[in-house]
Parts: structure tokens; C-alpha cells; sequence
């Protein structure tokens, strides 16, 4: 995708309705086209990349291609949160993570910091990163509290049922769709009412995170409904094990079922997809907008 984003002018409002773009800390990303996100995994331990890029060096050669595929977004984490991943200690996520942040904030495009621990997010944002993306929803103690003290910065709240510990050993029960918009609702909710501005907010389903094959696909398949939240949606099904479920192919053959996931997301609404194949997804996408473009 072109990256189409501009310096956020101090003290500007917009809604959703009005205008399509997520304000971050030194960005205003455009939303009328699909954004991609490329995933930075600074771990030994992820479920499809673990150890590649988990050295300063290596980590930023792989962000540096990312962007030269077109990514729009770069997400930087230090922690896996694969189904049964150990939690990373706070001195370690950060060693992992701010040398990188602090080179990646001066290459001019939005760069997120996926992390839920409070100490990382005011790391982050001290250096000019620019959303702060949360599997937590914020819901770790003090992590609120850093998002709205910031004036500007992005943030994507995601839906987990129970812990990347415990999330896969007694899924989600009942109509999931309906849960998970409960769920983002009073988060979303939550977080105006301390003053962080709609237009900073962006919503994840969780694809994967506590929820069976058959419950992923129905938020896939429903996507739509969670839109009545009037914010944007991110998609994050890259290499997922529910497309493993369907398809047979394991973690490192995943490429065309990731693609054709996001392709699919994008088609029900979702405005940024994060995936780690950032070419072939952004190769796609521009098939599916050349289509879009004829309607």
C-alpha cells in the first residue's frame, strides 16, 4: 500500500463518520484505503517467527524491508503472546525493545509498540512512538493511566478471553460475536471517558486469542457487526493456527491462507490489517482496490 499519512496538527477533532483516519502521536493515518501493519517481533519465542529478529541488528533489517514492501505501520513487540507463552520480565521486554523504538521513530512512518505492561507503554511514547497497541485492552493496572495522560498518541484495544497463558485450554463459550462487541464497546467506553478522543481509538477482535476455529471464523464472517461501534477495525489473522486448522499447512506454510484472510477482512471492513508477509498482502490488497474502485 502507499503510505499515505501526515503530521497530526496540534488540537484538530474529527469523528469516524467525518473523516476516516487514526490520530496518532506524530501522524494522522488516512483509513479511506486498508493500512497494513508489519509485525517487528523481538522474541526468541513467537509462534511463527521466534529467534529471527531477536538482536537489535536484525530486528531493524527486517523493519527497514518491511517498509521498503510497504508496510504503512511498523508493530515492534518483546513479548510473545502464542497460547502458553511465558510472561517476559519488565527489564527484558525493554532491553528487547527501545533500542529498536529508538531508532524506528526517525525513519518518518507511525510505529507502534505492541506490549499491555504500563512501564513499556510510557517508555514508548517518552521516545515518539506513535500507538500504543495492547492485548490487554488497558486493562492492566496503570496502563490506562499512561494512554490518558497522552495527549496524542493511537491506541489499538483488543479482545482476550482469560490470559496468553491460560486462552486456548477453556475457549470462549456462546455467541462470540456478541461478547467480543460487549466487550470493545466497554473498553472503547472506558477510554473516552478519560478523555481519549474516538479518534485515536482503533478496535481488534483478537482473532486467536481465546477462541475456538469455528468462533474466529464467525467474527470473520460477522465483522460487520463490529463496526456498529463506529471505529475502525484491525485484523490481525496473519499465520494464525485456525488457518493451519482449515488448511492443513503449519505455521511456516501459511502464507496464501494468511493473505487470503486479510483480503477477506479488508472486504468486511477492517481498515488496517497486521501481518508478517507485508509483500504479498500488500500485492493483494491492491488487486482487491483495483476491484473496489469499478463499484
Amino acid at each position: 500500500m502507499s503510505s499515505s499519512v501526515s503530521p497530526s496538527p496540534a488540537g484538530q477533532k474529527a469523528t469516524l463518520a467525518a473523516a476516516p483516519r487514526w490520530r496518532t502521536t506524530r501522524f494522522d493515518i488516512d483509513l479511506a484505503q486498508p493500512r497494513v501493519m508489519g509485525i517487528v517481533n523481538v522474541t526468541p519465542d513467537s509462534f511463527s517467527d521466534g529467534g529471527r529478529y531477536d538482536s537489535t541488528r536484525r530486528a531493524l533489517d527486517h523493519a527497514a524491508q518491511l517498509l521498503r514492501e510497504g508496510a504503512d505501520i511498523l508493530d515492534i513487540g518483546g513479548e510473545s503472546t502464542r497460547p502458553g507463552s511465558p510472561a517476559v520480565p519488565l527489564d527484558e521486554e525493554l532491553r528487547r525493545v527501545l533500542p529498536i523504538l529508538q531508532e524506528a521513530v526517525t525513519w518518518g512512518c507511525p510505529v507502534s509498540i505492541d506490549t499491555y505492561k504500563p512501564e513499556v507503554m510510557a517508555a514508548a511514547l517518552e521516545l515518539g512512538v506513535d500507538i500504543v497497541n495492547d492485548i490487554w485492552a488497558l486493562r492492566q493496572p496503570g496502563a490506562l493511566e499512561v494512554v490518558a495522560a497522552h495527549p496524542r498518541c493511537g491506541v489499538c484495544l483488543m479482545h482476550m478471553h482469560r490470559e496468553p497463558q491460560t486462552m486456548q485450554q477453556a475457549p470462549m463459550q456462546g455467541d462470540v460475536v456478541e461478547q467480543v462487541l460487549s466487550f470493545l464497546k466497554r473498553c472503547s467506553d472506558t477510554i473516552q471517558a478519560r478523555g481519549v478522543h474516538l479518534d485515536r481509538i482503533v478496535l481488534d477482535p483478537g482473532i486467536g486469542f481465546g477462541k475456538t476455529v469455528e468462533q474466529n471464523f464467525a467474527l470473520l464472517a460477522q465483522q460487520p457487526r463490529l463496526l456498529a461501534l463506529g471505529l475502525p477495525v484491525l485484523a490481525g489473522w496473519s499465520r494464525k493456527s485456525s488457518l493451519g486448522a482449515v488448511t492443513g499447512r503449519e505455521v511456516d506454510d501459511r502464507l496464501v491462507p494468511s493473505v487470503a484472510a486479510a483480503v477477506l477482512a479488508v472486504e468486511r471492513g477492517a481498515r488496517i490489517v497486521r501481518v508478517h508477509d507485508v509483500r504479498d498482502t500488500v500485492a493483494a490488497l491492491a488487486v482487491w482496490q483495483a476491484m473496489a474502485q469499478q463499484n
